[in-house]
């Protein structure tokens, strides 16, 4: 009896989902679809408007372009991004009908958009994203290493003009604003410029990926931008990720050996801008002629810049105050470059900024930055009828002091007068770090490849990438406590007597070594500390703290010239000379000025093989080896530090 009810139920269900049809035959009869053909939401409490086009450029190829109208706009300026990292998702970060959230996020100064009723546009560069054409990483201008008939400028260019013409809410007026890729974007636009573009904000712009931004820091590869390389250039919408396996990128690194066996066990050789880095070590020509510094001297000035630094940028701290040295003498009036120094990370600025790691600042730095300066910036160049901004040229904050100073120039300390001077600092015997000239001798040290000093405390996990119980701590790792690294056998630390007045640095710290190696390559890492006292009665945590101010590296085949390789004799003493990257800090009383100096960065950089081979990328097993390093102290001309002070 079960065996015939459920028969029936079966031709039951048969009957409903199946009818006659001419001839007997059965049929399916499917249900009308649930999903319209098109469906297009309400904007019921949208306070702006979204459009997306693809703008036509110079050449036939459209570019993807996000606008985002505030309601009700009429004669608004137009605040454009250009990035590689995706508009749509730049320009849709919430679930939220009103304008700041959707904005909230990178590369977005969400509360000035909303503030001053900007028309907010952000664009994919060519060959990224929704955009059409081929990408090139940070491609060059044209007669720069660009043959071609368009470069980003054009396509700033045409893409102002088609703004200006097409989105009838604007005033005809467009500024340009962006960090890092993005910075190098708005500098890039400065050149040969739209007569409509009226304002750029470069900010951590990545200026010369050779001498000290993304790629190399004077000859040394950065290493652990691998997997930056590796996601921008896989693919149009950068979605084929990397992976690793280890928990630990010092693992990672050391396992492959060279940085060029690790692009070739991940299958780079496909990846034309890594094949460009492997054919171009050196800071040849292919380098020198797409430096924006070095273009940007030689053009016209005529788009007010603001350039942004920030004074402990893990990733682009050499290109802004690059194009600031270049500009600057060309501008004695101020009238068409600003730039500003703050207590950031990379790409801190639309965030609060009370602190960094665990160093406090007193104020919210972001907030100020925004508010006080970038803000009225911006308005005048592109509101009608906005009041000209007193903003001074130089707006610096101090570390340490943790002030904002208004400055005409930099280096200074003050609007008028007060230029730091280059004052000598030696290191000593017996670990001493002074003013006083100390007598002849010499430190060493056993620089061992296979077990490099690492340039954070281990496990090394620069991004986290949403990992569950992993901190992303890579963007602040500069501000570090690096009391792990002074107690390395292959570290050297000189440290100066308490300090009983407050001593300003403002500027470039220069280092000259005086240095033998047994091999015949060597690398020389060189850091500038703010020691705590034992004791920091307001916080704890602090006492004895060791604080980066300025750390860099220089890979000794470029000694004698950065486009000329040359092995070094081995145990012979020789001169190395290059600047930290810029400080504007203060040692209190209290404190001591330490320097540390050492042959490995790992993996940030890639390890010197301490025998010189034409190319590090290519490197074998056999080609590292162990080196004993000597830093010779010889009167006047041994080993010190030229420290820009100014009290």
């Amino acid at each position: 009896m079960h065996t015939l009810l459920r028969l029936g139920f079966v031709a039951l269900a048969a009957g409903v989902l199946a009818t006659p049809a001419a001839g007997g035959e059965r049929t399916y009869q499917e249900l009308p679809s649930e999903i319209p053909a098109h469906f297009e939401p309400t904007k019921a409490g949208f306070d702006f408007e979204r459009r997306t086009v693809d703008i036509p450029m110079r050449d036939g190829v459209k570019l993807h372009t996000v606008i985002l109208v505030p309601k009700g706009a009429t004669h608004a300026g137009i605040l454009l991004t250009r990035t590689p990292y995706g508009a749509d998702g730049m320009g849709h970060r919430g679930d939220s009908p009103h304008l700041g959230p959707t904005l909230r996020g990178y590369d977005n100064p969400a509360d000035i958009v909303v503030q001053d009723g900007y028309i907010r546009v952000i664009q994919d560069i060519r060959g990224k994203h929704g955009s059409e054409g081929d990408f090139v990483m940070n491609r060059p201008p044209i007669g720069h290493g660009n043959p071609t008939a368009v470069d980003e400028s054009s396509d700033i260019y045409d893409t102002v003009d088609w703004l200006v013409k097409h989105v009838p809410e604007s005033n005809g007026k467009v500024g340009i604003i962006g960090i890092s890729y993005d910075g190098f974007e708005a500098m890039i636009a400065t050149i040969r410029p739209h007569p409509a573009l009226k304002v750029a904000v470069p900010i951590n712009p990545m200026i010369d990926g050779w001498m000290g931004d993304d790629w190399f820091h004077r000859g040394a590869f950065r290493q652990q931008m691998i997997p930056y390389i590796y996601g921008m250039v896989n693919s149009r919408r950068s979605d084929i990720g990397w992976t690793s396996g280890y928990r630990d990128d010092y693992d990672l690194y050391l396992h492959y050996g060279s940085a060029g066996d690790v692009g070739r066990a991940y299958g780079m050789e496909a990846l034309g801008f890594w094949q460009k880095l492997l054919a171009h070590p050196a800071y040849d020509s292919f380098w020198s002629e797409q430096a924006l510094d070095r273009i940007a001297a030689k053009e016209p000035m005529t788009v007010p810049t603001m350039l942004v630094h920030s004074l402990w940028d893990q990733e682009d701290n050499y290109g802004d105050m690059a194009v600031y040295r270049a500009l600057a003498p060309r501008d004695p009036e101020h009238k068409k470059l600003w730039l500003v120094l703050g207590p950031w990370r990379h790409a801190k600025t639309w965030e609060r900024g009370e602190s960094i790691g665990p160093i406090k600042l007193e104020s919210d730095t972001g907030t100020t930055f925004r508010q006080r300066i970038l803000r009225p910036f911006l308005a005048q160049y592109l509101k009608d009828g906005a009041p000209q901004a007193d903003i001074a040229p130089v707006n610096a904050f101090v570390t340490g002091e943790n002030v904002w100073r208004k400055l005409d120039t930099w280096p200074s300390a003050c609007r008028k007068g007060c230029a730091p001077t280059m004052q000598r600092w030696y290191v000593e015997a017996d670990g001493g770090f002074g003013e006083a000239v100390p007598a002849s001798g010499a430190d060493e040290y056993v620089s061992d490849p296979a077990k490099p000093v690492p340039y954070r405390v281990r496990p090394i996990q620069p991004w986290s990438h949403g990992v569950p119980d992993q901190v992303d701590s890579w963007p602040e790792w500069l501000v570090d406590d690096q009391r792990q690294f002074a107690t390395r056998t292959d570290v050297l630390t000189y440290v100066s007597p308490v300090l009983d007045r407050p001593m300003s640095v403002a500027g470039e710290p220069l280092v000259h070594l005086l240095a033998s190696t047994s091999g015949t390559d060597s690398d020389w890492v060189v850091k500038l500390i703010d020691v705590y006292p034992d004791e920091v009665e307001e916080q704890p945590s602090m006492g004895g703290y060791q604080l980066p101010i300025a750390m860099e590296i220089f890979r000794g085949r470029y000694r004698e010239g950065y486009d000329t390789p040359k092995a070094l004799v081995p145990d012979k003493p020789l001169e190395y000379r290059f600047p930290l990257p810029t400080v504007n800090h203060v040692f209190q009383p209290g404190h001591r000025v330490m320097v540390q100096i050492q042959s490995s960065w790992f993996p940030l950089y890639d390890r010197n093989p301490q025998t010189f081979v034409p190319n590090i990328f290519n490197a074998k097993a056999g080609d590292y080896r162990k080196a004993t390093q000597r830093v010779l102290r010889d009167g006047q001309n041994g080993t010190y530090l030229e420290l820009p002070i100014t009290k």
